[in-house]
């Protein structure tokens, strides 16, 4: 049953009802905008707080999905500087067989790839370690080169390393030849005791006519270094010495032997 409260409710609702029935249009639709304009704020404010919720549960659901993203990038990223830094060791490798290949690779010689491990302390611009030996097939007296020019010869071996004199070491003398003039001689020492960059050039000829920038290369003689293979420039036209019984020049050579880092080794 209906109570007491019910009943003036409902009289009420009646009442206003009629009211609005018999007012004019214009004072019915004022009513109607003072009663919207009660309840609708209350109503439009609970539904933004709605709005404003779900919006900040997306932000922060997308702000989480883009640290995941950035992770999973910089990832990647490190995976693929670690692929191009052997690419690049690899395209630097076949770089040099290409260079070496193309100019004074010679018939039934092989190339072998090998890394520098070590320097001799006592003798550090005139010997290093490199990382292939005898079970590569490594012997001693094989030329080591780079794309660049000579480097040396092999002078001892073990399986696993080998020991590589230097050019302009005493005990790694190599015969010259000046392309330009076709004079001949024999590399046998450094220039200067610190300067690795320079080599002294004997001739065979008391009247040497080479002059500076003329490219210097393995004459073949020997039985060690095949012939072609690039050694460097004349750096001074040479000189009388030994009371004019022979003729000695400098050679600046095309390797940088104080930075060796990569060679190729000479196999039959």
């Amino acid at each position: 049953m209906l109570r007491r409260p019910h009943y003036i409710a409902l009289g009420l609702v009646g009442l206003l009802t009629l009211i609005l029935l018999i007012l004019p249009r214009h004072t019915t639709a004022q009513i109607k905008l003072a009663i919207a304009t009660t309840f609708f704020p209350a109503i439009g404010v609970n539904k933004t707080a709605r709005q404003l919720t779900h919006q900040a549960a997306e932000a922060t659901k997308s702000r989480k999905d883009l640290e995941r993203e950035i992770d999973e990038l910089r990832r990647t990223n490190q995976m693929l500087q670690v692929e191009s830094m052997r690419e690049s060791a690899l395209e630097r490798e076949n770089e040099q067989l290409r260079q070496f290949i193309g100019r004074s690779r010679q018939p039934g010689w092989k190339l072998k790839f090998a890394q520098v491990v070590g320097r001799d302390p006592a003798n550090w611009s005139q010997l290093i370690v490199i990382d292939v030996g005898s079970r590569d097939g490594i012997r001693a007296d094989l030329p080591v080169v780079t794309a660049s020019g000579l480097v040396g010869r092999i002078s001892e071996v073990t399986p696993a390393t080998s020991k590589v004199e230097l050019i302009g070491n005493p005990t790694c003398k190599v015969s010259a030849l000046v392309e330009k003039t076709g004079e001949t001689g024999i590399i046998s020492s450094m220039a200067g005791l610190f300067d690795t960059s320079l080599v002294t050039l004997s001739f065979f000829s008391t009247s040497s006519v080479s002059k500076p920038g003329q490219t210097v290369v393995t004459s073949g003689l020997g039985g060690i270094f095949p012939k072609g293979i690039v050694i460097g420039q004349i750096a001074e036209e040479a000189r009388p010495v030994e009371f004019g019984l022979r003729a000695e020049g400098q050679v600046k050579l095309a390797v940088n032997l104080a930075v060796l880092e990569e060679v190729w080794v000479l196999t039959q």
